[in-house]
């Protein structure tokens, strides 16, 4: 009986925790259990990227099944291959204002973080005008230069447009929600999120088809919808940063350019965006690789894959995303054996997940991919992709905790580092010879892929128990 009240106990704590996860209450992180700090930040931070992934699984759902599907299928699979540098700018950004306002959240001083969020802001509003002039002009040069074909090119030009110019939504949506992650609220980067995908599951069906005085936009349809379901998001962001009812208490002034600041978080964000964009480099070289091994069929198959791996892979994200912010609040607060504790604490879990995705994949891939194409062709190559892709998932869950714990540290070369060795030293040429020299196509991309995975990982732990990341100063 003892034992029963026990587990009814421990349950009945569990969902306490849940729904103060949830509503995102305010809570000294660096004071709490790691167990409980980890799962307050961990379930608002997996939904909140489970809901990221869903952005390009509906823009997939719906263009896939218009006519010509895989011409639109590419078209959505090489804008994204292509928008994931503008992710890492955004991504690299928001690292720096995680690490930058936990460290100081964790100092306990709540002024300096609500500056340090709004330079960051100013930076990213600055760099992305220019991302977003270059995609309006280049557009068909980017989807020729990706190895779509002439006729998906065309199509593709009003997508990549809308999408490309209004890539300051995009980067606005994670650095915000970054600088909401650093101060402990992850509840409001996924509610975040929830707005705008509600508000894009909504539109893309009456932008791609039409409906009433809408006229059907098709392909083009797609893009109007998530850049307006995004705009939703990140206007909820908004009036959060400056409601005054968080840790962060947003002033005008916090927004005049402060260059010696704006100079330090620069040192952080620029090799973490440089992190993300090798990667994301090597992902667009891989996309175009199979483009010209595997035709159109071959790519629309390969993008199907990834955007559902990527549907798994996000929320695995999130939960490694918990790790940067106890690094950062718990370094900040002078907890350095806290710091380290939360971080394996965090690899249990994530590996325990991505085990599980990994048998879904491995016995389902093929029901997945046919839920977003009725291409047979397309169909087989998807699941073919997701079950060689799959088998290093556990690899990825725990080179995604170490990289999150050296970001949250401030400490982003390392993971840099690793990245330009795994990526553009090893992965995309081991993926070219066996795809070229081997004749073995796209399923030579697939093979390359978690074997340069376990690569990072390998390097990424033995890095992190050397413990640099510890001394690093932001």
């Amino acid at each position: 009986m003892s034992q029963s009240t026990k587990a009814q106990g421990k349950l009945s704590s569990f969902f306490d925790i849940l729904i103060q996860s949830l509503k995102g209450h305010e809570v000294d992180l660096t004071s709490i259990s790691i167990k409980r700090a980890i799962i307050l930040l961990a379930i608002p931070m997996m939904l909140e990227m489970a809901m990221e992934s869903v952005f390009a699984l509906v823009d997939l759902y719906f263009v896939g099944h218009l006519e010509n599907s895989s011409h639109a299928i590419q078209t959505v699979g090489l804008t994204e291959s292509v928008l994931t540098i503008i992710y890492s700018l955004a991504i690299g950004l928001s690292m720096a204002a995680t690490a930058v306002v936990a460290r100081r959240v964790g100092e306990k001083n709540p002024e300096a973080a609500s500056k340090a969020g709004m330079q960051t802001i100013l930076i990213a509003v600055f760099v992305n005008v220019i991302i977003s002039i270059l995609g309006l002009i280049y557009a068909r040069n980017i989807l020729l230069l990706m190895g779509a074909s002439t006729e998906t090119a065309e199509q593709g030009v009003p997508f990549v447009r809308i999408m490309m110019g209004g890539s300051i939504i995009i980067v606005l949506l994670f650095l915000i929600n970054g600088i909401f992650r650093g101060a402990g609220n992850a509840a409001i980067a996924m509610r975040s999120l929830w707005i705008a995908n509600i508000a894009n599951i909504i539109l893309c069906p009456i932008f791609i088809n039409g409906f009433g005085p809408v006229p059907s936009f098709g392909l083009t349809g797609a893009a109007i919808a998530t850049t307006i379901g995004r705009g939703l998001g990140v206007s909820y962001q908004v009036y959060n940063l400056f409601s005054g009812k968080n840790a962060l208490k947003i002033r005008i002034s916090h927004f005049i350019p402060d260059f010696t600041q704006i100079k330090a978080i620069v040192k952080i964000a620029a090799p973490a965006i440089f992190q993300f964009v090798i990667a994301s480099c090597s992902w667009v070289f891989l996309a175009e690789l199979v483009a010209t091994t595997g035709g159109d069929t071959g790519s629309a198959g390969y993008q199907t894959a990834l955007r559902l791996m990527m549907f798994f892979m996000l929320p695995a994200w999130g939960l490694s995303n918990a790790a940067a912010t106890l690094v950062g609040q718990n370094l900040g607060a002078g907890h350095i054996d806290r710091a380290e504790k939360s971080v394996f604490q965090t690899l249990k879990y994530i590996l325990i997940f991505m085990a599980v995705v990994s048998v879904l994949f491995l016995t389902c891939g093929h029901l997945f991919a046919a839920f977003f194409t009725s291409d047979e062709k397309v169909i087989t190559i998807a699941s073919k992709a997701l079950k060689i892709m799959s088998l290093g998932f556990v690899i990825y869950g725990a080179a995604m905790v170490f990289s999150s714990a050296f970001n949250g540290a401030g400490d982003t070369w390392t993971p840099t580092k690793i990245n330009v060795f795994a990526f553009w030293l090893f992965q995309i040429p081991l993926a070219y010879f066996l795809a070229k020299y081997l004749e073995l196509g796209p399923t030579g991309v697939f093979i390359a892929i978690p074997t340069a995975e376990a690569g990072i990982a390998v390097a990424a732990y033995f890095l992190f128990k050397k413990g640099k990341w510890k001394k690093i100063k932001v």
